[in-house]
């Protein structure tokens, strides 16, 4: 299983952004799909989470400003991302609980990460 992210670059504080992250491989079922981030020399952290059902938790500092959607479908997730600021400037990673073994047998998958760069 693999999952390819995309849609990160350049933006000015202001801008929008949207990133993408398809999932590919032997694929059952998915559970919940999300984006992380981690900016230089702090921790990752969880940006918005979306479950099967389309249920969305959001961290604090993007509510109003990003929001997290699928297509179950095309195995795929999306963060829209407006009103960018410098502080959002990250490496954007998405997640996906994906079983391939069992319908129920979710495992945590990670994508490379795509870079978000907004400057002032």
């Amino acid at each position: 299983v693999q999952l390819q992210a995309s849609g990160g670059g350049l933006v000015q504080a202001g801008g929008s952004l949207r990133l993408s992250c398809a999932a590919s491989g032997t694929i059952l079922n998915i559970n919940r799909m999300g984006w992380y981030r981690q900016a230089p020399g702090r921790q990752r952290e969880l940006v918005a989470t979306i479950t099967s059902g389309k249920s969305t938790n959001y961290a604090d500092s993007v509510k109003g400003r990003f929001t997290i959607s699928r297509d179950n479908a095309k195995n795929t997730v999306y963060l829209q991302m407006i009103n960018l600021n410098p502080e959002d400037t990250a490496v954007y990673y998405c997640n996906a609980e994906i079983a391939s073994r069992g319908w129920y047998d979710f495992r945590p998958n990670w994508g490379r990460g795509t870079l978000v760069t907004v400057s002032s």
